[in-house]
């Protein structure tokens, strides 16, 4: 890649981190960005776009496509080049989410189990923050100790603030964690050397559950806990516009989709309504 365009890159992720864009964000962007130079030459045409875009969608899905797509969109907008956006393909929504990939109550309540068995006190309140929550794995640094003696704590993240309320009987694990701890401000789940959590700390001891907790590693990864508040909080409230407050997202379309449930949870529902006449 020619240095030009590697400044470029570099200043294209300055201003994603200004925008407030999460670390994985910005490192997405910034890579679909480098990859397109790298195969273009640095060449920046509605042409090399066309047929860049037509060399993705012979090796990608079409879901796969947008989302360079719009991390492409956003390049060609931070270098006044707005010309060269191109359409994201239309994809109908699917209405299940895919049972392979859908962490239920009790399989959460297992990993939970294989966490108090390997003795790993951290994770084990870690993952119940999150799923009685709804807390982002980036916002984890947000649960301090003083968050812990208010019973709430305010989040900014994306330019926007939002408060979320702690269970009690969750406060009294942490405050108890955090004496054990010695950890009387700031986070709560932080590493041995006192920095927070990131996310591949928090993905690899999860991992480490699947085996003993017999749940698949398809699974298990820290946003899916977020999908389960969602789903069971739905599920009693059926509230989505405040589902969506508590949740920090923009449009409820989001929302929907951490709503989804299996097409098996699906055939049980219909199966219930009493409209079949058995001869």
């Amino acid at each position: 890649m020619k240095q030009t365009d590697k400044i470029r890159i570099e200043r294209f992720k300055s201003e994603l981190k200004l925008r407030e864009y999460s670390d994985q964000t910005r490192k997405r962007y910034a890579e679909d960005a480098a990859r397109f130079l790298m195969w273009s030459g640095g060449q920046m045409s509605r042409e090399a776009v066309a047929e860049y875009k037509a060399e993705l969608e012979k090796t990608h899905s079409f879901g796969s496509v947008n989302t360079i797509i719009s991390s492409l969109n956003s390049f060609f907008k931070f270098v006044g080049m707005d010309e060269l956006k191109s359409r994201r393909k239309r994809v109908q929504k699917s209405m299940f989410r895919s049972a392979e990939r859908e962490l239920t109550k009790a399989e959460y309540e297992r990993l939970l189990t294989a966490a108090q068995t390997k003795r790993n006190e951290r994770l084990y309140l870690l993952m119940q923050t999150i799923c009685s929550t709804g807390i982002r794995v980036s916002e984890l640094k947000f649960i301090t100790a003083e968050a812990i003696r208010d019973e709430y704590t305010d989040v900014y993240n994306k330019g926007k603030e939002r408060r979320i309320y702690l269970p009690r009987d969750l406060c009294k694990m942490l405050k108890a964690y955090c004496k054990q701890k010695k950890i009387s401000s700031g986070p709560v789940f932080v590493t041995r050397n006192g920095n927070p959590l990131d996310r591949s700390n928090i993905w690899s001891d999860m991992k480490s559950l699947c085996k003993s907790a017999n749940v698949s590693e398809k699974k298990v990864f820290p946003h899916n806990l977020r999908h389960l508040f969602a789903r069971t909080y739905y599920s009693i409230q059926k509230d989505i516009v405040r589902l969506a407050d508590i949740l920090g997202h923009s449009s409820i379309n989001t929302t929907r989709i951490y709503t989804m449930e299996s097409g098996e949870v699906h055939r049980r529902q219909i199966q219930k309504l009493g409209l079949l006449s058995f001869y």
